[in-house]
């Protein structure tokens, strides 16, 4: 008698671009070792550091905070990647934000100005520092005051985005964690000299 032939395979389901790109490198994490506290901490504080006012200097200050506080260096670079579509506009809602800090009467820029005249037209940081190593006097005189306006409020704003954001993402991510360590212990095939 001849064996039947086994079942044809079902092939899985391609993956979206949202679980290539975010969950399953989120999820990689956690079989890491990586705790979910861990990469709660990195998301919240990626993203804050994402939106430093500065452009051109958030992946840098991404790197140095992620060696400091020792979190996961792909992870808050992918963070800082993803935030960057929202960052212009949020240094133009920071530069506004220090301007009523600081009692500026006035705009200082229309969104177009910003657009069109801001300090961050060169294609990476090198380039903005040579641009302020040539002309510092003049960069400074027109976006110093900016500059430092935004950082403030940047500084006033991180700590608060830091704590909602790890209260977001904590909770799933540890509940995440739980069920795939469940997942592991049932899946997980007896050790040798084990009873049944």
């Amino acid at each position: 008698m001849t064996d039947p032939a086994p079942p044809p395979s079902v092939s899985a389901p391609k993956p979206t671009f949202w679980q290539r790109r975010i969950a399953h490198p989120i999820v990689g994490q956690l079989t890491q070792g990586i705790t979910p506290e861990k990469i709660a901490l990195t998301i919240s504080v990626g993203s804050a550091c994402a939106f430093f006012p500065i452009l051109g200097t958030a992946a840098l200050l991404c790197l140095i905070v992620g060696i400091a506080l020792k979190l996961n260096q792909p992870l808050i670079q992918l963070i800082n990647a993803l935030c960057s579509l929202p960052h212009l506009v949020s240094v133009y809602a920071l530069i506004r934000l220090g301007d009523l800090i600081f009692g500026v009467p006035r705009p200082r820029f229309t969104i177009r100005e910003f657009i069109t005249h801001r300090p961050h037209t060169f294609p990476n940081l090198w380039a903005i520092v040579l641009a302020v190593w040539r002309d510092h006097s003049i960069y400074f005189h027109r976006f110093g005051a900016a500059a430092l306006h935004a950082l403030v409020a940047w500084a006033l704003i991180a700590p608060f985005w830091i704590l909602l954001i790890h209260r977001l993402v904590y909770p799933p991510l540890k509940r995440a964690a739980l069920k795939r360590g469940a997942f592991r212990l049932i899946a997980a095939p007896p050790e040798a000299g084990s009873p049944p």
